[in-house]
């Protein structure tokens, strides 16, 4: 049975759907078996992040309504054969879509992947108790903002009533200028605050703004970096972290955090 991931998030906006799609490219960049599950029914992304919104012919509901196999829903990645996506739907009722008959889906998906990745919808309502049902591991999106912090407490919370096997938290979009310079909140701040250790923290850079889905193209950034070692976190079960303060340091980093500013 493969390992059924969910990646929540208490705040929308803070890169939860960027996020589980460009870790479920790097787990399948380090040879498993992936496929990744849209369970935000009606305001579903996923499958625009990653590309593949012209190649839906089924979705998951056509599955629920028996109107395909779930073989014939899976959409497989052109750049990665060993990646596979379950497109959502946009417009379908979701009381047909109960808790039941989704972690049917998703069981059955875990007997042929070595990774089920679920992308959640944000926020706390049935659509989250829905997709963390069928998870056995939660992973909480968060960034370094107040707001976006005590959100992901109340996620916190609500996922220590269920019986996962791992709850992990990714603190998204780190400063590291402004964590040296006292501006921004530390990964140690928040972790204390959500009493959850980082599985993951990823630096804040603008070139994942314009490719969602940065773990596919040839561009070396410090996003790639920092999500490759969550995915490694993730297989491996280390505690690797990357380091978003490091260049920031000593006299030429407060140079460099003096130009960032500017630019």
């Amino acid at each position: 049975m493969g390992r059924k991931l969910v990646f929540t998030s208490g705040k929308g906006g803070v890169g939860k759907t960027t996020m589980c799609a460009n870790v479920g490219i790097a787990l399948s960049m380090l040879g498993q078996k992936v496929v990744m599950v849209d369970a935000d029914i009606g305001l579903n992304n996923l499958d625009v992040v990653m590309c593949v919104e012209n190649k839906v012919t089924y979705d998951i509901a056509d599955v629920i309504d028996g109107k395909c196999r779930l073989k014939q829903a899976l959409i497989q990645d052109a750049d990665f054969p060993g990646l596979y996506i379950l497109p959502s739907f946009h417009n379908y009722d979701t009381a047909n879509i109960t808790a039941s008959n989704f972690k049917s889906i998703i069981d059955t998906l875990s007997v042929g992947f070595d990774f089920v990745v679920i992308d959640c919808p944000a926020g706390i309502d049935a659509g989250f108790h829905r997709a963390v049902a069928a998870a056995s591991e939660a992973y909480v999106t968060t960034t370094p903002h107040i707001s976006a912090v005590r959100d992901a407490d109340k996620v916190m919370s609500l996922l220590n009533g269920y019986p996962l096997l791992n709850i992990g938290l990714v603190v998204n979009r780190v400063r590291g200028d402004m964590v040296v310079s006292g501006e921004m909140m530390t990964t140690g701040d928040i972790s204390r605050l959500l009493r959850c250790v980082p599985t993951g923290i990823i630096p804040d850079d603008d070139t994942i703004t314009v490719k969602s889905d940065i773990m596919r193209h040839n561009i070396e950034c410090e996003v790639k970096q920092a999500i490759m070692i969550l995915a490694e976190n993730i297989l491996s079960g280390k505690r690797k972290m990357y380091d978003c303060t490091n260049d920031y340091r000593g006299l030429f980093g407060k140079w460099k955090a003096k130009l960032k500013k500017l630019f």
